[in-house]
C-alpha cells in the first residue's frame, strides 16, 4: 500500500511512496500526528541522485522487520534538500554542530515541536566499523524518549538556543577592496594544489565559483597567479574522468585529488556553472579546449536535462544497471579493454584505451576505468578520435541509462539561462539561445505567481507547492540579466527587477544581512542564514551578484547600496576561506571595476550594431553589463539619449559616473573595455 508520500511532485519521495515505511512529508499534520501519539519524529533527508540515500532505503526502509519497528515508535517524515533546502539548511547545520560532519543520507530525531536532539547521516543495517546499526540507533533513541523524556527535552532546547545565537552579523563589515582581493588571492594560492589543479585535496570539488573571481582578478588586475590557477584547474578537471569524454558535461566531484574517479551523478547547477565558466575562460585566453568543453557542456544539458516543457531537469543518478542486472555506481560511463575491443574491434580499442587512458588493471572497480584524456591525439588523428568517439557514444547508449530527477528547480534553471544564452552568443550557435528562453518562459509561466513570488520547484509543467528560497530569486534574476544582454530584450530586465524587488522586500533585514527564508515563509526552528557558497553561489551572494547588475542598468541606489552591505559579509569570511566565497570576490571585483555599463544602439540587421554587440559581450571587464537596442528604445535605461553617431550603430561606456566618448569602431570599443 502506497503511502503519503504518493502524492508527491518529488522523485525522490515517489521513489519511497511505496516502502513500507509509513511516510509523512514535512507538514503541520505529521508534528501534530507525533504529538497526539506522543512519539519522536524521524526526519529523513536526502535527494534523488544521492548514492547513499538510496543504499540505505534498500537496507533499511525497504525492510520490513525495521519498518515495522520505525512505525510502531515514530512519525517517520522524509524531505527532498532539493525542494525543501530551508528544512535542509536548519538541521545540517545542527548535524554538523553535534558531529562535525554532515552529508546525506540526513537523519535526525526530533521532538514534535521539531525541535532536535539526536543526530546521523547513513546508518548501515548491521553495526559495521564502529557504527552502530540503525536499528540500534532506533531502539536507543526510543529508550530515551521513553525512559528520559525531559532530558531529552532539555538537550533539545538547548541545541535550538545554540543554533539561534548562530545567527550571523555581518552588516556592519565594509565592502573588500583592492587590498582584501589581493588577500584573497594569495590565500587560494596557498590552498591551490599545483600538482592537479583545483584547491585542497580528496575528494576534490569543481571549484567553478572561485574560478569566476581569478578570471576576473586578472581581467582587473593582470595577474598571472590568477590566470595560471584558472586555467591549470579548468585543463586539469577536462582532461580528468570528472569530465565525460564521450557525452560531454561533469559529475558532481572527483574522489580523488587528481580528477580520475567521479562521483558519478550529474547535477545541473555543476554543469551550468561550468559550462559558463569555460566560455569566460575561452574569453579570457581564446583556449580551444575551453571553448569545446563549453559547447559540449551545453549540449549536454540541452540533450540530457531539458524537460518536454522546456525547463532542465536536476540531475541524473550515479548508479545504473549493468548488462548482468546488477546496479552499481557508474556502471553507464566504465569501460574495461574488453568492452573497447567489443564497440571498436582490436585495432580501434588499443587506439582509444591509450588515448582515453584505459588500462587493464582499471582506474575504477572491477578492471575497469573511467575515460580520461591525458593528452591530445597524435596530430592527423580527428577524423578517427572523431569516429572513436562517436561509435563508443553509440555503444554507451545501448546501455540501462541512469535514472533522471526531472523536478525543475528554479535556482537552477536561472544558472543554466545565464550559461546557455552566454555561451549561444560568444560561439556563434543560435539554438542554444532559444533553448535558454525557453527555460526562463517556464520560470515565468509555471515558478511565477500573479505577485511575482516564485515557487521553488515544479514538474511536469505543474508547480510545487514550496516557496522559493533566496538563492531561487537571484539566481533567476541572474539568468534574466544575461537573457536580456544577449537577446536585446528589456522584458527580462524588467522580471530581474520584480524578483530583485522581493529580495529588497523580503529577504534583507534592516543592516543589510540577507536570510535563505522570505520574512512570510513557514517559521522553522530558527530562519536559515547561510553566506558562504558551496555547491551553488549561496543566496547571499548571488543577491548581491544580481542587485549589483541591475543597479547598473537601472541606476538605482537602493539596489547598489543593497549589493554593497551584503558583501560586507566576502570582507569578513575571505581571509579565512576564500574558495567558500568565490561568489562574492567575484561580485566585488565587479564592483571595484564599476561594473562598466555598455549601450549599444544601432538597427538590429546592421552588422555594425551586431559587431559592437558582440564585441561588448565579449568584454572581460567584471561584472559589465550589456544593453542593445535601438536609438530610442524604452527596452533599457542605458539607451536613454543615446543616438547613432554619423548615422552609425555606436557603442557608449561608462562607469562610476564617467562616460568615454561613444565609439563605431568595436576595435576602439574592446580597447576601452580592456583599460
Amino acid at each position: 500500500m502506497a503511502n503519503r508520500l504518493s502524492r508527491s511532485t518529488s522523485p525522490y519521495l515517489l521513489q519511497h511512496a511505496d516502502n513500507p515505511v509509513e511516510w509523512w512529508p514535512w507538514d503541520a499534520e505529521a508534528f501534530a500526528e507525533a504529538r497526539r501519539r506522543e512519539v519522536p519524529v524521524l526526519l529523513s533527508v536526502g535527494y534523488s541522485s544521492c548514492h547513499w540515500c538510496h543504499v540505505m532505503a534498500h537496507e533499511s526502509f525497504e525492510d520490513e522487520a525495521t519498518a515495522a519497528y520505525l512505525n510502531e515508535h515514530f512519525v517517520p517524515v522524509k524531505v527532498d534538500r532539493e525542494e525543501r533546502p530551508d528544512v535542509d539548511a536548519v538541521y545540517m547545520e545542527a548535524v554538523q554542530a553535534a558531529t562535525g560532519q554532515g552529508g546525506w543520507p540526513m537523519t535526525v530525531f526530533l521532538t514534535p515541536d521539531a525541535e532536535p536532539f539526536y543526530f546521523g547521516t547513513y546508518f548501515p543495517p548491521e553495526p559495521r566499523h564502529g557504527m552502530a546499526s540503525f536499528r540500534q540507533v532506533l531502539e536507543g533513541v526510543h529508550a530515551a524518549w521513553r525512559d528520559r523524556r525531559d532530558e531529552v527535552g532539555e538537550v533539545a532546547a538547548r541545541i535550538v538556543k545554540d543554533l539561534g545565537d548562530r545567527q550571523s552579523a555581518y552588516g556592519a563589515s565594509v565592502t573588500p577592496g583592492a587590498s582584501e582581493l589581493d588577500a584573497a588571492l594569495l590565500g587560494l594560492v596557498r590552498d591551490y594544489d599545483a600538482a592537479s589543479g583545483g584547491f585542497g585535496g580528496a575528494p576534490k570539488f569543481p571549484p567553478s565559483m572561485a574560478v569566476e573571481f581569478l578570471l576576473r582578478h586578472h581581467a582587473r588586475t593582470g595577474s598571472d597567479d590568477a590566470l595560471r590557477m584558472a586555467t591549470d584547474t579548468c585543463e586539469a578537471m577536462a582532461r580528468g574522468g570528472i569530465y565525460d569524454q564521450l557525452g560531454g558535461g561533469f559529475a558532481r566531484y572527483a574522489v580523488d585529488r587528481a580528477w580520475t574517479v567521479p562521483h558519478f551523478e550529474k547535477m545541473l547547477y555543476d554543469n551550468a556553472l561550468l559550462c559558463r565558466v569555460y566560455a569566460h575562460l575561452w574569453r579570457s585566453t581564446g583556449s580551444p579546449l575551453a571553448r569545446r568543453v563549453a559547447l559540449e557542456t551545453a549540449d549536454f544539458m540541452v540533450r540530457e536535462l531539458r524537460t518536454n516543457e522546456g525547463g532542465f531537469a536536476s540531475a541524473l543518478d550515479a548508479d545504473s544497471d549493468r548488462a548482468d542486472g546488477t546496479h552499481a555506481e557508474g556502471a553507464f560511463y566504465a569501460w574495461t579493454p574488453a568492452e573497447l575491443r567489443e564497440a571498436l574491434g582490436e585495432e580501434d580499442a588499443a587506439f582509444a584505451a591509450g588515448y582515453f587512458g584505459v588500462t587493464e588493471e582499471g582506474t575504477f572497480e572491477e578492471g575497469a576505468s573511467v575515460l580520461q584524456l591525458p593528452q591530445d591525439g597524435p596530430a592527423g588523428d580527428t577524423d578517427r578520435i572523431a569516429s572513436v568517439r562517436e561509435r563508443l557514444l553509440a555503444a554507451r547508449e545501448e546501455r540501462p541509462r541512469p535514472g533522471r530527477d526531472d523536478k525543475v528547480v528554479a535556482a537552477w534553471n536561472g544558472l543554466a539561462i545565464a550559461a546557455l544564452a552566454e555561451t549561444g552568443a560568444y560561439f556563434d550557435r543560435p539554438d542554444l539561445v532559444p533553448a535558454a528562453l525557453d527555460a526562463a518562459d517556464v520560470l515565468v509561466r509555471v515558478h511565477m505567481d500573479d505577485a511575482g513570488r516564485l515557487t521553488r520547484t515544479s514538474r511536469d509543467g505543474v508547480a510545487g507547492a514550496n516557496s522559493g528560497v533566496l538563492e531561487d530569486y537571484a539566481d533567476v534574476a541572474e539568468g534574466f540579466l544575461a537573457l536580456a544582454a544577449v537577446t536585446g530584450e528589456g522584458v527580462w530586465l524588467d522580471f530581474a527587477g520584480l524578483f530583485l524587488d522581493s529580495v529588497l522586500h523580503h529577504f534583507i533585514a534592516a543592516d543589510g544581512t540577507l536570510y535563505d527564508t522570505a520574512d512570510d515563509a513557514e517559521a522553522l526552528i530558527r530562519r536559515p542564514q547561510d553566506p558562504t557558497d558551496n555547491a551553488t553561489p549561496s543566496g547571499w551572494t548571488a543577491a548581491a551578484g544580481a542587485l549589483l547588475s541591475y543597479a547598473a542598468h537601472t541606476g538605482s541606489s537602493a539596489h547598489r547600496e543593497a549589493a554593497e552591505r551584503a558583501l560586507g559579509v566576502v570582507g569578513a569570511l575571505a581571509p579565512r576561506a576564500p574558495r567558500f566565497i568565490g561568489w562574492g570576490l567575484a561580485v566585488a571585483e565587479a564592483v571595484l571595476d564599476g561594473p562598466r555599463e555598455i549601450a549599444v544602439v544601432g538597427p538590429p540587421a546592421d552588422p555594425g550594431t551586431a559587431a559592437l554587440h558582440r564585441t561588448a559581450l565579449l568584454a572581460t571587464a567584471p561584472g559589465a553589463v550589456v544593453a542593445p537596442g535601438t536609438p530610442g528604445s524604452d527596452e533599457f535605461a542605458l539607451l536613454h539619449d543615446r543616438p547613432l553617431v554619423g548615422g552609425r550603430p555606436a557603442a557608449y561606456v561608462c562607469r562610476h559616473f564617467v562616460c568615454d566618448a561613444p565609439t563605431t569602431d568595436p576595435a576602439a570599443l574592446a580597447a576601452q573595455l580592456s583599460g
